[in-house]
């Protein structure tokens, strides 16, 4: 078994979680065709993948903590992104 190193498995957790939810924020901002924040949220999105990718590309074990990341950060994004219940968009 690999050794973990447990602050760079937190690491790789916060670092896949915030790379989800701007994946989210930027699918989102795609879908409303707002140009400026989905290229913002794009670049964003790349810079933030690349502490994940290198931390656990150095030690399989990583790719569980990323998916775990991967999975909070898409949850807590899509929560936030929620219109409350009853709320009908398209009345006026």
């Amino acid at each position: 078994m690999p050794h973990i190193d447990p602050l760079l498995a937190v690491g790789v957790s916060i670092s896949t979680a915030a790379t989800d939810a701007v994946y989210v924020m930027f699918n989102a901002a795609v879908s409303s065709r707002r140009r400026m924040p989905a290229a913002t949220w794009s670049s964003i999105w790349y810079l933030l993948s690349a502490f994940a990718v290198i931390s656990y590309t150095k030690n399989w074990v990583y790719v569980c903590f990323a998916a775990a990341g991967s999975w909070i950060g898409a949850y807590l994004s899509m929560t936030l992104l929620r219109k409350p219940k009853g709320t009908d968009l398209s009345a006026p």
